[in-house]
């Protein structure tokens, strides 16, 4: 190996006790990474892992550059690609190589992580300006080994995703059962549990003589577990999971009665699930076990061979998919686990039993029903069912008969239940006169929870294999109906969602493309004098089938238009004329063309046309079907899409009628208005209007009339009437929306009200007198960008009688504009946020040298750019002074 400093060895070497000192794989890797482009002085260091797909994406990146460090995090590439031995340059794999020219590397260096011939990994190092040297490739060949230590290290005994639960629970097992002394037991324990589980921290309690907790050994990040001891061990509950500082916290019950209790802590998001909790009762039976004073070596030899027959049944409970080997598995295990030469199960419901694996007398399966009964019954037992004589046992007298005749001695039963759903029996016949110890049952609890689990997935999983073949025809017919109830469904949402002509077509195309598994598609509708058909909304499923776009473009006769699907082949599409003879070079090459009108039973509404330029794609009569399927919906969509823009262009020309047909003239005043109408069909209720006061003064008023339809069309008619009418004889803002709120509480219908700002300007002083009804505060914009508000207050318009409205005064300097507006402008919504005041500010302040009306028109301009579409309509008004 070339020469490396003392500086690098002791900085990798502290990197290594580092790594091996960490809980989690990630923070390991990173301290090498770290280490590595320290002594190397790289500008980034990368460590890949080998995944379960064969690529070998980024784990791991030490750089000070983000940019650098997004490449390489996003790159991964192939284990066909990674190089045999240490490469660089011109030798590494594409996706490197890509990174390196975009970051502009004078180097690189990658050297493959083995373990033997076992590839793991790479270590990857990126530097610009020189190249790396002998002591730095040294260096990193130093850290490629210290790589491996840590991916070895953690794949044996940190629980890594990879590594089977029965091996890492089989080595738990293996390390409680190696003899402890007396004075590492519990530190070992701890130090066990956690790597075997993947807890981020462990602490073992002793029960004392007086019923408190005492701590034996721990070891991790104990914050959460110190706050989680609020409780001793409960019987009959070994594993006991909580919340705690947004981790999960599992407390394990050791023996019955308790001796103690295992505490371990979950990183966040991570959680033991069910499966993992019935092998951490089982762990807290063994670790009991190992702890008991005096039985140390008998327990442990025990415990570990019960442990192996567990997670032989388990582990195979679980890979197979066959029940009668499942079940097979699982007899030929209890019984070694329990030493008993009569292991039977039983499957069913509290009805019925049926013998599936080991024994199955028709007198031995009426005990077993008897024994379910008793288990699963009214009367049931906490779980395990023993009865140690089972011909003198009082609760087995109505099938004594079938106890003798089955010659069961005694019996330990355990009711196989899956969810809240019981499926079945595990039943041991045993010796009379056998003892069962606690740790027994609690183990055989926890594989016939496993057990149930899998018997019942296995039989799922036979069903379905069963039902398969019959299934094909129904899935292939469903999965077509899926795909029309799907196009169905984007054209109705499309429609539904914006209620856009445009979208909808869009839509129609889009879904034809997709159901006829063909290449483009456009609909031709017919234009204002109904002589052509027009393209509109052309889809190509390809970006590189961008050149037939022309083609779909182009407009039709209507003269030439078939009243039926047609197929067009390439004679068809010379005799139609433009556009399809422009298809004739295409379907000469084999590609396929469908014409099909989309009509209502009373006029012809457009045509769809959908090309497949593959030969082996032909369109035939099966996508006939389809596209007269698609064009049927479309149809109906499209002629509702007509309608209702029919509806909202007569909602817009009546809300525009009452809005004053063009903007008042005073010298020394800029007036701009704008009125946004909303996406919605129905008439909406704001209102503005002008007018020119005897004495020289412009009166400005702005309405918002609550609802929409006719009902607010009314209100506003009314709030305009009001203001026309009384704004000479009481030209006070105050006054006259005193004398309009009496007007709408006799006429407004009950419930609904409008909200009013009354403003007068005087052209020649500057001066502002303006007053509100519940309408929003009016911004005054000063020359140099400040903003002032403008808020009297009064309720709106309509709710109660003999109402007083406060004035409130300003000057208007030259320069300077007020922007008066209804709610709907600051209430735009984009995915729940509001346009809001603030971005309202930030529009007057950036167009504040713009004329009134230019800024007024900036404004909408700004809040549809934030909002899109508005939900409901505003109006914006503006006052500047010249």
């Amino acid at each position: 190996m070339d020469e490396i400093s003392d500086h690098a060895l002791d900085t990798l070497a502290t990197a290594g006790l580092r790594a091996a000192g960490e809980h989690g794989l990630a923070e390991a890797l990173q301290a090498v990474a770290d280490a590595v482009v320290e002594v190397t002085d790289a500008d980034a260091a990368a460590v890949r892992v080998v995944d379960a797909s064969g690529r070998l994406p980024v784990r791991t990146v030490a750089s000070h550059s983000q940019a650098l460090a997004a490449e390489l995090a996003g790159s991964t590439f192939s284990l066909e690609d990674l190089p045999a031995q240490e490469a660089s340059l011109d030798e590494l794999p594409e996706a490197v190589q890509r990174v390196a020219r975009r970051a502009r590397s004078a180097d690189v260096l990658l050297i493959p992580i083995r373990t033997g011939d076992v590839p793991l990994g790479s270590l990857e190092l990126l530097r610009a300006g020189r190249g790396f040297d002998p002591s730095e490739r040294g260096a990193a060949r130093l850290a490629a080994t210290q790589l491996g230590l840590v991916l070895r290290a953690f794949d044996a005994a940190n629980g890594m995703a990879g590594i089977d639960p029965t091996e890492r629970l089989a080595l738990a097992g293996d390390a409680l059962g190696a003899g402890l002394d007396e004075t590492r037991g519990p530190d070992e324990v701890v130090r066990i549990a956690a790597r075997a589980s993947g807890a981020e921290a462990a602490q073992l309690w002793e029960v004392d003589d007086e019923g408190g907790l005492e701590r034996l050994a721990s070891t991790g990040r104990l914050e959460t577990l110190d706050a989680a001891v609020s409780a001793l061990p409960i019987e009959h509950e070994p594993v006991r999971l909580e919340a705690v500082k947004g981790r999960t916290v599992a407390t394990l019950t050791l023996g019955q009665p308790p001796l103690g209790i295992l505490q371990l802590a979950f990183g966040p998001g991570s959680s033991p699930s069910r499966r993992d909790i019935d092998r951490l009762g089982t762990f807290a039976v063994r670790a009991a076990q190992a702890l008991r004073a005096g039985e140390r070596a008998r327990a442990t030899s025990l415990e570990l061979e019960r442990s192996d027959a567990l997670l032989t049944v388990l582990g195979q409970a679980v890979a197979e998919l066959s029940l009668a080997h499942t079940l097979e598995t699982a007899v030929v295990g209890v019984s070694k686990l329990l030493r008993a030469d009569r292991v039977a199960i039983y499957l069913g419901d509290a009805n019925r039993l049926r013998p599936e694996a080991g024994s199955g007398a028709d007198a031995e399966l009426a005990v077993a029903e008897r024994l379910l009964e008793l288990a699963f019954g009214p009367l049931r037992a906490q779980g395990v069912l023993h009865v140690p004589d089972a011909q003198a046992d009082d609760r087995l007298a109505p099938v004594r008969a079938a106890v003798a005749e089955a010659q069961i001695d005694a019996a330990l039963a355990v009711p196989l239940v899956a969810g809240e759903e019981l499926v079945g029996l595990l039943a041991v016949y045993l010796p009379r006169g056998r003892e069962v110890e606690a740790s027994e049952g609690t183990l055989l609890s926890a594989l016939a929870a496993q057990l149930a689990v899998a018997a019942q997935n296995a039989e799922l999983h036979e069903r379905t294999e069963r039902q398969a073949t019959e299934l094909q025809a129904t899935i292939a017919s469903e999965r077509k109906s899926g795909k029309r109830l799907r196009a169905l469904y984007e054209i109705s949402r499309s429609f539904a969602q914006s209620l856009s002509l445009d979208a909808t077509l869009d839509s129609v195309t889009t879904s034809a493309v997709e159901l006829l598994d063909a290449d483009a598609a456009v609909i031709r509708v017919l234009d204002g004098r109904g002589a052509l058909l027009v393209p509109r909304a052309p889809h190509v499923a390809d970006p590189r089938l961008e050149p037939l776009r022309p083609v779909l473009e182009r407009e039709q006769a209507v003269d030439e238009l078939p009243n039926e699907p047609l197929m067009v082949d390439s004679q068809t599409a010379r005799r139609l004329g433009e556009p399809y003879e422009l298809l004739v070079p295409f379907l000469e090459q084999g590609a396929t063309a469908l014409v099909v009108p989309i009509a209502t039973s009373a006029e012809l509404l457009a045509t769809l046309t959908v090309v497949s330029l593959d030969p082996a794609r032909r369109l035939g009569d099966e996508q006939v079907e389809t596209a007269v399927f698609v064009a049927g919906q479309a149809a109906l969509a499209i002629d509702n899409a007509r309608l209702t823009q029919e509806r909202k262009d007569f909602a817009d020309t009546m809300q525009r009628s009452l809005l004053p047909r063009g903007l008042p003239e005073v010298e020394g005043l800029e007036v701009g208005a704008v009125y946004e109408s909303s996406a919605r069909v129905e008439v909406g209720g704001d209102v503005y209007d002008f007018l020119r006061l005897p004495d020289g003064e412009l009166a400005v008023v702005l309405g918002d009339a609550s609802g929409h339809g006719i009902a607010a069309t009314a209100d506003m008619a009314l709030a305009k009437f009001a203001f026309r009418s009384l704004v000479r004889l009481y030209p006070d803002p105050a006054a006259l929306l005193a004398q309009a709120n009496e007007v709408a509480f006799g006429e407004l219908a009950g419930g609904n009200f409008v909200t009013m700002a009354c403003v007068t300007v005087d052209p020649a002083t500057g001066a502002v007198f303006a007053a509100s009804a519940g309408h929003p505060p009016i911004r005054v914009l000063a020359a140099d960008g400040s903003i002032n508000l403008l808020a009297p207050r009064g309720l709106a318009l309509g709710i109660e009688a003999d109402q007083t409205y406060e004035t409130a005064r300003a000057t208007l300097e030259p320069g300077a504009a007020l922007c008066i507006f209804t709610d709907g402008l600051v209430e735009a919504r984009r995915d729940g946020d509001q346009y809001g005041e603030e971005r309202l500010h930030q529009a007057l302040v950036d167009g504040r040298e713009l004329s009134a009306q230019a800024l007024a028109e900036h404004v909408v301009s700004d809040a549809r750019a934030f909002a899109g579409e508005p939900d409901d309509d505003y109006a914006v008004v503006v006052i500047r002074r010249t």
